[in-house]
């Protein structure tokens, strides 16, 4: 069964060793350094350079956009799925949920964007998906305002401490 793990930077190591994961895709700010974990092949590591922000204009910050979200769904509809995919942030609470719901609807097109959201609230009640990230993802998989309105009905998600990580399948 194949799966995407959500963490924050802090946990990318232990994560990854934990599921046994090959690849891993970070969406984290320009100039974060980190060490990617030696379990994840230099080759199937996606680093998509963004600030965790909603809009364009914000001095010397670098909003999603459509250049990311395009090389993520690429990077994943070239994912084997034979392990499951790491996906993280700094928290892991915006950026990469917003990846990982993204990532799904690549994969399967199928999936009806609602009961998607509520499976994202019920595995992380404390994700809130980063809404420049979701209206790219929607416009981008011609989901016509369906993922924008799905994940606005889940609204904001719980406080957390930055160390929440969870798991969501790609199918259910």
């Amino acid at each position: 069964m194949s799966y995407i793990v959500v963490c924050p930077l802090a946990s990318i190591a232990e994560t990854a060793v934990r599921h046994g994961a090959k690849e891993m895709v970070s969406l984290i700010a320009e100039k974060q350094d980190f060490h990617r974990p030696g379990v994840i092949r230099a080759e199937r590591h996606l680093k998509l350079a963004m600030n965790d922000i909603g809009f364009a204009g914000t001095g010397g910050l670098i909003a999603p956009s459509e250049a990311h979200v395009a090389q993520l769904i690429d990077f994943v509809r070239d994912w084997d799925q034979s392990a499951p995919l790491v996906v993280h942030c700094w928290m892991g609470v915006s950026r990469s949920p917003a990846a990982a719901i993204i990532s799904i609807l690549a994969l399967a097109p199928e999936a009806d964007d609602l009961a998607l959201a509520q499976r994202l609230r019920k595995v992380a009640p404390h994700a809130t998906p980063n809404t420049r990230l979701i209206e790219i993802g929607d416009r981008m998989l011609a989901r016509e305002g369906r993922l924008i309105a799905a994940v606005k009905s889940i609204g904001r998600g719980m406080d957390t401490d930055g160390r929440a990580s969870f798991s969501i399948e790609l199918n259910k």
